[in-house]
């Protein structure tokens, strides 16, 4: 299962990172951490507060799921502190570093930046959230085992399509101590964990959520329960005398008590019952609940397969003893479901959205020209799990995948090939492989329901946790110097 999967409570985020050239920072799937190392010793931050936390900006929507990349060679100039919080520091040659960066892909993709005003109090407002998850992940208690850690420094270093000596060297030439650089990757790590967590215990889905899912799924698909209903029916002609109706009463009673006392419904419906079905055992067969009586439905519904009603029912064509057969919950639970794989690349310090989105549009004319398939790309380019198994993700049902994935998914038809996709994750190349129609119990129709609210949810609950971080942190802004 990939990370591109919704069975979070949750499942931390792959971690996928790359060198920042000429910065000291790792990008990672989820966020952007800066290195401790400055070059020149870092002061110590004031431990006395002084200035209270600033309120999160609407920049910080984008926060550490979207990261904004450092320009790749920033030049250097004086540096001084912006920013302390907690006990990490925010400087001016980061911010100017990733503005720098933000501006470049603006140009190369033509995008409307905000003024310049603008942008410089968002883009510091993401590095103070960056700063505060830092230092909530190192407080959390977590843990990340060295072997652990060895395995995700490996990573940088296959996605940047480097030997560990090769990146040694790259972090030498950098100026990066390699101690600091193992640093930064284990607080991506603890960021993503307890994230993961914290932002999981505040997503809370009720019962009457998940049953409000369910029944608006149904009425969407225009179906209801199946229900498998036997009867007893002993018929009372229109307009009978009151003395007839009763002598009807009694033999329908006496039916009820014969099977009260044990006897086999069907038995009793065959000697007894007056409808049609009465060779059957009394047995109506699966149908629609709104193909049955309004009585019918509501006398079964509290019933479990294989009870009997517990008293007589009375309608316009007689007395009926009632046993529900069998219930298949329709609506909601018959799912079509997609086999489908994928090319992902993550956006990073060396690769743009903009490159990514090129990158892949090649990598689709190279297979639709025949010159590579696309197992072969994936296995060489897609950076998650499914790239060893050609990017296969197999069998998903509705609701697996993240909206901006899922929605693109459904739009293939079978074969199809996406134009390149934006998700929060990357950019992703789709292949529709096969479709089927699956039918889910009830217990795996509502933990569905619950995966894709949860999703829903998750958004706002992480906006919420990102504020809360920020008005329990120490923040003090800095003055720039005066020349």
């Amino acid at each position: 299962m990939t990370d591109l999967l919704l069975h979070r409570p949750l499942m931390p985020y792959r971690l996928s990172c790359s060198i920042a050239l000429g910065a000291a920072w790792v990008l990672c799937a989820g966020g952007v951490s800066s290195a401790l190392a400055q070059t020149s010793p870092s002061p110590q931050p004031n431990p006395q507060p002084s200035a209270q936390p600033s309120p999160p900006p609407a920049a910080a929507a984008t926060g550490p799921r979207v990261a904004v990349p450092a320009a790749a060679a920033a030049p250097r100039t004086a540096d001084y502190i912006l920013a302390v919080v907690n006990t990490e520091l925010v400087t001016n040659n980061e911010l100017q570093a990733r503005l720098a960066r933000i501006r470049e892909d603006a140009a190369r993709s033509n995008a409307t930046l905000p003024p310049p005003t603008d942008l410089r109090k968002q883009v510091l407002d993401v590095l103070i959230d960056e700063r505060v998850q830092v230092t909530n992940a190192r407080d959390s208690g977590l843990k990340v085992d060295d072997g652990e850690l060895d395995r995700a420094v490996a990573n940088v270093a296959v996605q940047n399509q480097l030997t560990m000596d090769q990146l040694l060297a790259r972090l030498k030439q950098q100026g990066i101590a390699y101690a600091t650089f193992r640093n930064n990757v284990r607080d991506q790590l603890l960021i993503e964990r307890v994230r993961e967590r914290e932002v999981g215990q505040r997503i809370k889905i009720s019962a009457e959520e998940v049953d409000a899912f369910l029944d608006k799924r149904r009425s969407a698909a225009g179906a209801g329960a199946q229900l498998n209903v036997a009867q007893v029916l002993v018929t009372v002609p229109e307009g009978a005398a009151e003395a007839e109706v009763a002598v009807r009463r009694a033999r329908a009673e006496a039916a009820f008590t014969r099977i009260k006392g044990g006897e086999s419904f069907e038995a009793v419906a065959r000697e007894v019952s007056e409808d049609g079905n009465r060779a059957q055992g009394g047995v109506i067969g699966l149908r629609p609940a709104d193909r049955l009586p309004d009585v019918f439905v509501e006398v079964v519904k509290p019933l479990k397969p294989g009870d009997v009603s517990p008293t007589l029912l009375r309608s316009g064509a007689g007395f009926h003893v009632i046993k529900l057969l069998e219930r298949r919950e329709a609506g909601g639970i018959a799912i079509t479901q997609t086999h489908a794989r994928h090319i992902l690349l993550r956006v990073s310090a060396q690769l743009s959205q903009e490159a990514a989105v090129r990158r892949l549009a090649d990598f689709k004319r190279q297979i639709q020209s025949g010159s590579k398939s696309f197992e072969q790309v994936a296995r060489e380019n897609s950076e998650d799990g499914s790239a060893q198994q050609g990017g296969d993700l197999g069998w998903a049902s509705p609701g697996n995948y993240v909206p901006e994935f899922e929605e693109a998914l459904n739009a293939l038809p079978l074969n199809g090939m996406s134009e390149p996709v934006v998700s929060r994750f990357g950019v992703h190349l789709i292949q529709v492989l096969e479709r089927r129609q699956a039918s889910l119990d009830m217990k795996q129709a509502r933990e569905q329901a619950r995966n894709v609210l949860r999703e829903q949810k998750f958004e706002g609950a992480y906006l919420d946790w990102i504020r809360d971080l920020r008005g329990r942190a120490y923040i003090e802004m800095r003055e720039p110097p005066q020349s």
